[in-house]
């Protein structure tokens, strides 16, 4: 395999073999490939009720694609998108509900 030198940076950094160790501060942009954290958290996007049914909200018109998922911050639930259109259907993350945006 590659060895990649250990070298810090402070500014935005692009890595076209993948990154090892620990990786600190914001993450942006697409991550593809595997992420296996063994600390911290996932932070979610978050929408209320309201803007998951609205099919002009930022939520379903900027990033949306299937199975991404969003924290509904009025019922306290995931939402799963099933598509990437805006007028999608989200359905929860354990298949109860579904909401297509309207």
């Amino acid at each position: 395999g590659k060895i990649m030198a250990s070298t810090t940076f402070s500014g935005p950094v692009t890595s076209t073999n993948g990154f090892i160790g620990a990786v600190t501060g914001n993450v942006t942009g697409t991550v593809t490939g595997n992420i296996d954290a063994t600390a911290g958290y996932v932070q979610l996007t978050t929408a209320t009720t309201s803007e998951i049914a609205s099919a002009t909200s930022t939520v379903n018109t900027v990033g949306k694609a299937a199975g991404t998922i969003v924290f509904n911050t009025t019922l306290g639930t995931l939402k799963i998108a099933t598509g990437a259109t805006a007028t999608s259907t989200w359905v929860n993350a354990d298949g109860t509900t579904a909401v297509t945006p309207s």
